[in-house]
């Protein structure tokens, strides 16, 4: 018996909420499920509330299972998660920042996502009224004789969402990065409840714009979970279509952008050009450069246009005429590769404590794609490999993305190939049948897995709805990438894990 079954049958089920089983628990079982994640035996997924009850999405990835667990707050406190497993440090402390409920035994008790502007303490919680302060933040202190600090931001240079790095440096090499994040907070769990379902998937698609393919079709999916819908085959192929273009597009330009920081713009300009040739196709064939609201629960908004048809094999083509050559470029340029090899290494064991998805973990050894396991179709029944490497540098960052974009061509032919005619959509109706249903969803997309959970109101609206970002994992992970180097690097590191602040800050 697996360390989820094992737990599973601790707690009683809750059988609204599909595919995956979810069952409440005590405090005691809780406790054991924190001390199996922190001794490895499961993956954190995601740590989140409801307002009554905090809930655990667990993945053991020798197996395709998952597991929420949930725990009842009925005296408003919990145990702390991150007392004994730190990845879930940022989540729980947000679940306090805005619901109130208390992580008892926490290592850190500052605030994360509130600032002391908002004019109310505990949003979704008490609610309560607070003037706005502008509360200072209690930095970590790193102390001695030789050491300064550098702070940076929350304002940057160039388009750039915001976010404050504060630097302690000894000379030039970085003793310790501490992030304060969640300037670009949009109260996205707020705003989802009580919204009917065609507000929600506007809003589940510009949680980050960047993945808005990703995010619609985890919320897509968590939705139909919920009901026990199936979308129609040509929407589930439609839907991989366009995951994969919007994989290309990000990763063209993060490849340009990583080899701009490290001042060799050349590669940035063609890799400009090819995601922008990305983008017109898509526009073509959807009639959205970024296919926003193009994946809504039970299928898709448009269908693939007739006449942008010869536009995507060209496209395919196009870049395996011209990317090899950029790749190459990239590889016997010497100034690149001495700022690109053994830059910001992260190990590959605080990939697997964190659970890093997408290039960030699978440049690090983890191989772990959601595609893959648990798996969702049409990926269960097309051909594509995990590109992994083990070195954790800048350069093996850029090197998955090289070889995922070979996949993401070849995924894209097959697709073509065998997108089966017929609807687009299925109707979902109106209601649920007169009681709360729940749906999980995980999804990868370009950064690595986005999750999604959604309860259903018996009117067919959202009850709840909780969106969490590859990025609350990955971002502490740059902290502990950047030690050791020097201030300079740090754009290049922070470019090749290209993590969104607006997907974190919700």
């Amino acid at each position: 018996m697996t360390f989820l079954s094992a737990l599973a049958n601790r707690g009683e089920r809750v059988a609204a909420h599909r595919p995956w089983p979810r069952i409440a628990v005590n405090a005691s079982t809780w406790r054991q499920a924190v001390l199996g994640i922190a001794a490895g035996e499961a993956t954190l997924l995601g740590l989140w509330s409801d307002g009554e009850a905090v809930h655990l999405a667990l993945h053991a990835e020798e197996a395709p299972e998952v597991l929420v667990i949930s725990l009842p707050c009925p005296e408003r406190r919990f145990p702390s998660v991150a007392a004994t497993h730190p990845p879930a440090l940022r989540l729980e402390r947000t679940i306090r920042d805005l619901y109130g409920l208390e992580p008892e035994g926490s290592p850190d008790t500052r605030r994360w996502l509130d600032h002391g502007r908002w004019g109310v303490r505990q949003p979704l919680g008490a609610h309560e009224a607070a003037p706005p302060t502008g509360d200072p933040y209690a930095f970590h202190a790193a102390t001695g004789p030789p050491l300064h600090q550098i702070p940076v931001g929350p304002v940057h240079a160039g388009i750039i969402e915001p976010g404050h790095f504060r630097f302690t440096c000894n000379g030039e090499a970085v003793v310790r990065l501490e992030e304060r994040l969640g300037y670009v907070h949009k109260g996205v769990d707020g705003l989802m409840r009580d919204a009917p379902l065609e507000k929600a998937a506007k809003l589940a698609g510009r949680v980050s714009g960047d993945s808005t393919v990703a995010y619609a079709m985890a919320f897509a999916r968590a939705v139909e979970s919920a009901l026990g819908l199936e979308p129609p085959p040509r929407a589930i192929f439609l839907r991989a279509l366009m995951a994969e273009l919007e994989r290309l597009a990000n990763h063209f330009g993060d490849i340009g952008a990583i080899c701009n920081d490290a001042s060799f713009s050349l590669i940035h300009a063609h890799c400009g050009i090819l995601r922008e040739h990305v983008l017109r196709v898509a526009d073509a064939s959807f009639g959205h450069r970024l296919m926003m609201d193009c994946v809504v629960p039970g299928g898709t908004a448009v269908d693939l246009a007739q006449a942008s048809a010869p536009g995507l094999p060209t496209l395919v083509r196009t870049i395996r005429r011209r990317f090899p050559e950029l790749i190459e470029l990239y590889d016997r340029t010497a100034s690149l590769q001495n700022r690109t090899i053994t830059t910001g290494i992260l190990t590959r064991e605080l990939a697997r404590q964190y659970g890093a998805g997408g290039f960030v973990g699978r440049a690090s050894g983890r191989a772990f794609d959601a595609r893959k396991q648990p798996g969702y179709a049409p990926y269960d029944d097309l051909r594509f490999d995990m590109p992994i490497r083990q070195e954790g540098d800048v350069d093996a960052r850029v090197w998955v993305r090289v070889n995922e974009v070979a996949q993401s061509l070849a995924l894209i032919e097959q697709i073509l190939d065998r997108l089966p005619a017929g609807a687009i959509r299925t109707d979902i109706g109106r209601a649920t049948g007169g009681d709360s249903v729940e749906g999980l969803a995980l999804v990868e997309g370009f950064r690595g897995d986005v999750l999604a959970w959604v309860r259903l109101a018996p009117d067919g609206r959202i009850a709840r709805c909780h969106l969490r970002d590859p990025s609350w994992f990955q971002w502490p992970l740059l902290e502990a990438a950047i030690e050791g180097n020097i201030v300079a690097d740090f754009p290049l590191c922070n470019k090749s894990f290209n993590c969104s602040y607006s997907g974190h800050d919700l």
